[in-house]
């Protein structure tokens, strides 16, 4: 497929999560929406089904228990508020209440990766391998506002419980027309077709990769861009078919590197026996982030755009 992406347009993926509940609150009366404290993202699920919707106050663990109890009685529960705090401090409830008994609670939040210059306190970055490692979990990473759309319409059938991570989700960049391509949870998406190198992503660091890609297409480089935005379950095919056609994996995510999507990768490539001419991992190292903005983040940790591309770089002269 030709990429078309201008980056031109900017919406909330918080509003897009208000408004695709209410929409799908229409369709499955059976529909359950709760937060903790977090309600902002539900104003339109909360107005229209208000006997539906739960706000627990400051308690994540309680939110995920009494989601995995409504659950158990035949309802789809959503649970919405900050992944920092759902994905650790709720950690035992959602292994042992959701993930154990298998049930459908999908938790959707902010605050993937170091956004919303919040401190290392409010930075989801343990979410992706901490979420990966319970059975019976599906782990998704949003890289465009819109996919919250249909990440979540397809959720309603999908079995078991799921991890679904966006940004900040107020200012959410735009890559894709949905009109024109179809996405599939547990399929990854081509974004940018290259030759040379695959460059493998999600989420926030989607535009960053195919940013990328174009600038050293000027120096003859030609960089593939495969947003993975199903962590788990990993797409073999997709790695398999990169490995073969490309040779070259650079892995870019906002999450620790040592413990998120190039670890998911790394598996598949020790598992399947596959050989590479060159992979590289950038995202957080083993540090506390601290404050600062996302991008001065990322280039003060090695994973911003001339580390990008000095990796790309790297990845071209290696035989």
């Amino acid at each position: 497929m030709t990429e078309t992406m201008n980056f031109d347009e900017i919406i909330s993926s918080r509003s897009v999560t208000g408004q695709t509940l209410k929409e799908l609150g229409d369709q499955y009366p059976n529909l359950w929406a709760i937060t903790p404290d977090i309600g902002a993202t539900l104003v339109e699920f909360r107005e229209a089904f208000p006997d539906r919707f739960v706000d627990v106050g400051l308690s994540e663990q309680v939110s995920v228990s009494l989601a995995s109890g409504l659950a158990y009685e035949g309802n789809i529960v959503v649970v919405s508020g900050m992944l920092p705090f759902l994905s650790m401090r709720a950690l035992e409830q959602v292994r042992s209440d959701v993930c154990y008994p298998n049930l459908p609670v999908r938790i959707i939040g902010t605050h993937g990766g170091l956004q919303g210059n919040g401190g290392s306190t409010h930075y989801a970055v343990e979410d992706l391998g901490l979420m990966s490692s319970l059975v019976n979990m599906t782990v998704v990473s949003i890289s465009d506002p819109n996919m919250v759309n249909e990440v979540l319409k397809q959720s309603m059938s999908y079995p078991g419980p799921m991890y679904i991570r966006t940004g900040v989700g107020k200012k959410d960049t735009v890559v894709y027309d949905f009109e024109q391509r179809q996405i599939q949870i547990g399929k990854a998406i081509v974004a940018r077709e290259g030759e040379d190198i695959t460059l493998f992503t999600h989420g926030e660091m989607l535009v960053q990769s195919i940013q990328a890609a174009r600038q050293l297409e000027k120096e003859g480089i030609s960089v593939r861009v495969v947003d993975m935005f199903t962590i788990k379950p990993i797409d073999v095919e997709m790695i398999r078919r990169c490995a073969t056609e490309t040779g070259k994996f650079v892995v870019l995510e906002d999450h620790l590197k040592m413990s998120g999507l190039a670890q998911a990768i790394s598996n598949v490539l020790a598992d399947e026996g596959i050989h590479l001419n060159f992979f590289k991992r950038l995202g957080i190292p083993q540090v506390y982030a601290g404050f600062g903005e996302d991008e001065d983040l990322r280039n003060k940790h090695g994973y911003g755009m001339q580390d990008t591309l000095v990796a790309l770089r790297e990845a071209a002269a290696a035989h």
